[in-house]
């Protein structure tokens, strides 16, 4: 069984799939609009300099997020 982990656990060149949205409000709203729902295929594919935004192959989408925001999206 693969272990649950935040999207922002996920390392350059990982990849993995979306279990579970856990904030509210506008922010999972755009969590879905970005095609960020559970089950969903996401590959880690940069890092920023210094750590704290990482940019994510979703739905053949590069999308950058920050790890304080990737933290509410649970991935196995």
């Amino acid at each position: 069984m693969k272990k649950m982990k935040p999207l922002s656990a996920l390392l350059k060149g990982e990849n993995s799939v979306v279990h579970n949205i856990l904030t509210d409000g506008a922010m999972r709203r755009r969590f879905q609009e970005l095609g960020i729902v559970p089950g969903t295929y996401v590959a880690c594919l940069q890092e920023s300099f210094f750590g704290d935004i990482k940019s994510y192959l979703i739905k053949d989408a590069v999308i950058a997020i920050r790890n304080e925001d990737a933290d509410g999206v649970i991935i196995y």
